[in-house]
């Protein structure tokens, strides 16, 4: 650190206009003159200005400099006192113990819980009005679930799966599975994925073979497994088997992220999904039997508690396991979020992860415990 640096006045070396002041090298008038300086004293060159270091934080400094003869900082260093040959460094201040971080949720909770609430009013009003229009819902999500992957894929990898024979073909097959169940809904899946194949043949040839592979994933990932939904819906009840289904979808998170963010130690599967515990995954067990047992004694027509136990359980396993595809999914794309159409939630696809693999499960499940209705 340079002595100017230390509280020497600024304008170093400048005398004022010719005429004024003392001239250069000449002893300066007044009693803080002493022979010894006279001899050490030589002209200084005119130097840029130099802002005091430190600011005001230096003004102890600067003013202990401004004291005793002028020209002390001119002095060699072999003759200034010891305290000035080796000033003491200025003690680093005392940096304080960080504070312990707090758990965060990584998302905007109030957001997210605002969407949730919001998306859960058009559902149920829509499930219990007019099936059809539930159907239209389910329709749609599919749309823009296909559209967020598919341009995540293109971003991303440089795969282009064909979006519209996907688009028409995934709003078919959900309308196919309603109207006529499991076999309308196999027809639809083989014709998207034919639409596919030779869409995708108006283009150059190049990638072809991954183009049409990632759409034929795309209509079974999506709008094929959405169809379980509105196969749901067709049976008696089926409205209260739709609203089973949900609710013990989001319990199964909801359980997983409650038990997982207070009690969570043990990484579950941290290559594919950090963030996920063991001890979320009994969460998710527990909050997803609990509420299954009660779905099936109160909500669904001839079901029994204990068969709520082995739903709760199975919504459990292939939530977690529908998540973590996802998760997947979205790693070996390097995204955190498939879109962001929904605040604190990300895109649609993020909300369909842990639906899409439950739903044939839950569909599957009812039938054998209570019939197709």
């Amino acid at each position: 650190m340079n002595d100017s640096s230390w509280g020497a006045p600024p304008h170093t070396g400048y005398w004022g206009p010719p005429g004024e002041g003392p001239a250069q090298g000449a002893a300066p008038a007044g009693p803080a003159y002493d022979a010894r300086d006279a001899q050490q004293t030589r002209p200084m060159s005119i130097v840029p200005d130099v802002p005091d270091h430190g600011g005001d934080q230096d003004d102890d400094r600067g003013a202990a400099r401004l004291g005793g003869p002028l020209f002390r900082d001119e002095r060699n260093s072999d003759e200034r006192n010891p305290d000035e040959r080796n000033p003491e460094p200025m003690p680093d201040a005392s940096q304080p113990a960080p504070k312990p971080q707090k758990k965060s949720a990584g998302r905007d909770l109030s957001a997210a819980i605002g969407v949730g609430v919001g998306l859960g009013a058009v559902i149920v009003a829509s499930l219990f009005i007019v099936k059809a229009v539930f159907v239209g819902v389910i329709a749609v999500a599919v749309v823009v679930g296909l559209w967020e992957l598919t341009k995540r894929l293109q971003e991303r990898k440089g795969i282009r799966a064909p979006l519209v024979p996907l688009a028409l073909g995934g709003a078919a097959m959900v309308v196919a599975g309603y109207v006529r169940g499991a076999e309308g809904a196999w027809v639809a899946m083989g014709l998207t994925a034919l639409a596919v194949l030779v869409w995708r043949m108006t283009e150059p040839p190049e990638n072809y073979l991954k183009d049409v592979t990632a759409g034929v994933f795309a209509a079974f990932y999506v709008p094929f497994l959405a169809t379980f939904v509105a196969m749901m819906l067709t049976a008696d009840d089926g409205p209260r088997r739709v609203l089973t289904f949900l609710l013990l979808t989001v319990v199964s998170d909801t359980g997983a992220y409650a038990v997982g963010w207070r009690f969570g130690k043990h990484k579950l599967a941290p290559r594919i999904s950090p963030g996920k515990t063991r001890e979320g995954l009994i969460g998710a067990v527990a909050f997803a039997m609990v509420v299954g047992a009660l779905c099936m004694e109160f909500v669904i027509d001839d079901g029994v508690w204990w068969q709520g136990l082995l739903l709760g359980l199975a919504v459990a396993a292939s939530a977690t396991l529908g998540d973590l595809g996802e998760s997947m999914i979205k790693r070996d794309l390097g995204i955190k979020d498939m879109g962001t159409l929904l605040p604190g939630h990300g895109g649609i696809m993020d909300r369909l992860d842990s639906l899409l693999p439950t739903a044939p499960v839950v569909w599957l499940l009812l039938v054998l415990f209570v019939g197709s209705g």
